[in-house]
């Protein structure tokens, strides 16, 4: 990942609705001066999609169209000669969305919006990293327009885990990657053009299931009866490549991975994620998110928007692991700073944190918990990052000898 190279850096993720006002505006700028105050270059969002009516961004009904909730000026005006240079531009997505009842108006306001946005960052020198779900939301835009590239005998989870006893049953439709590949898999290339035309790092969600996925029969009340299936491994990949360039691209290797999936990313040049709140396991020691296991082509994170904040899973930490976490240098009077600590001093590239966890904050201000509904809703008070914790924030990113 070309702009994850030296100097090792850390950064924020901080999803756009959960800024004081909820979209784009003075709160997201002012968010870009205090990453730029407390030393830190890489602003992680979640994807800019549509939600779904959960809250949620990983089930979209357009893998394409961003979100009109997000915009500070919604009812902005919009010329046609911009509207038409837009269609031009997305020619590949415009009519699946156009078709499903999308406004393409606001498509041209998101654009300006947020294009403001990344030149203000990048004036402060903050790099914005996006996320691209591997799935669509059953009977959205994509399934509609695009019907032959979805299955409909199969659908998308994941099995049991520790997450969830009887696996979890996401539901979004599966790809027909025969039916892709046979198109060069053009909808997966201008998918990836689209994206890295919003962001300059992109996380590859649930990256497993280009190697392999899991495929619950249709109907199913749970994932438990799913098998693995076959992904397009790196030919997807080329393709983009081959159209694109090189991609700018950490990989989501989180949950139920094997080899085949290790191979994949690596044989890609991909850096693959470390949570340390999966670390500290007795009795695994080739655990890849143990502090000792961690490497240089990674990117570690105290926790993801899919885990408790720091304090939340430290209070509920079992005895066992909260001494091998202890003796790793996570303090019981400050777990989240001390994580962070432990996660800016790794050798990884790029040291990642919540926001929730630069405020300390417990259980209550937890994103999202896998396999159940609702979430998404946390929000951050006004002026609750301060400058204190900017300074903070810088002295410890110095410390450990990243950019800052």
């Amino acid at each position: 990942m070309s702009s994850m190279s030296t100097p090792r850096r850390s950064g924020v993720q901080l999803h756009i609705t959960s800024l004081p006002e909820g979209r784009l505006g003075d709160s997201a700028r002012a968010f870009v001066d205090w990453l730029a105050e407390a030393g830190q270059s890489v602003w992680q969002v979640l994807p800019l999609s549509v939600p779904d009516e959960h809250g949620s961004p990983y089930k979209s009904p357009s893998a394409f169209a961003c979100s009109p909730a997000l915009l500070e000026h919604p009812a902005a005006p919009v010329t046609q000669e911009e509207i038409a240079a837009f269609t031009a531009r997305e020619a590949y997505w415009v009519p699946s969305w156009t078709r499903f009842g999308g406004d393409v108006a606001d498509q041209v306001r998101f654009e300006r919006e947020w294009g403001d946005l990344r030149r203000y960052a990048a004036e402060r020198g903050v790099e914005v990293m996006g996320d691209v779900p591997i799935y669509v939301a059953p009977e959205g835009a994509d399934e509609k327009h695009w019907p032959g590239f979805f299955r409909d005998d199969a659908v998308a989870g994941v099995p049991p885990d520790a997450y969830a006893a009887t696996g979890q049953l996401w539901g979004n439709p599966l790809y027909r990657w025969d039916v892709l590949a046979a198109d060069e898999y053009r909808w997966w290339v201008e998918r990836l053009r689209r994206t890295f035309s919003l962001f300059d790092l992109v996380r590859l969600d649930h990256f497993r299931g280009f190697a392999a996925y899991w495929a619950v029969p249709a109907g199913d009340a749970t994932a438990m009866n799913g098998v693995w299936e076959t992904g397009p491994g790196r030919a997807l990949f080329d393709a983009a490549t081959d159209s694109l360039g090189a991609l700018p691209v950490l990989a989501e290797d989180l949950g139920d991975i094997d080899q085949p999936v290790h191979d994949l990313r690596d044989a890609l040049g991909y850096p693959g994620m470390a949570v340390l709140q999966f670390g500290f396991d007795p009795g695994s020691g080739d655990n890849t998110h143990d502090p000792v296991n961690l490497r240089e082509h990674q990117v570690v994170y105290t926790g993801t928007h899919d885990n408790d904040t720091t304090v939340g899973w430290w209070d509920t930490l079992p005895a066992e692991r909260r001494t091998l976490a202890e003796a790793a240098g996570v303090d019981p009077a400050d777990p989240s700073w001390s994580l962070i600590a432990l996660a800016w001093s790794s050798p990884c590239e790029l040291a990642m944190t919540q926001a929730q966890d630069l405020l300390s904050l417990g259980t209550e201000a937890r994103m999202n918990q896998p396999g159940l509904e609702g979430g998404w809703r946390w929000r951050m008070e006004p002026g609750t990052l301060t400058p204190a914790l900017a300074a903070r924030l810088r002295e410890a990113t110095q410390d450990a000898g990243r950019a800052g």
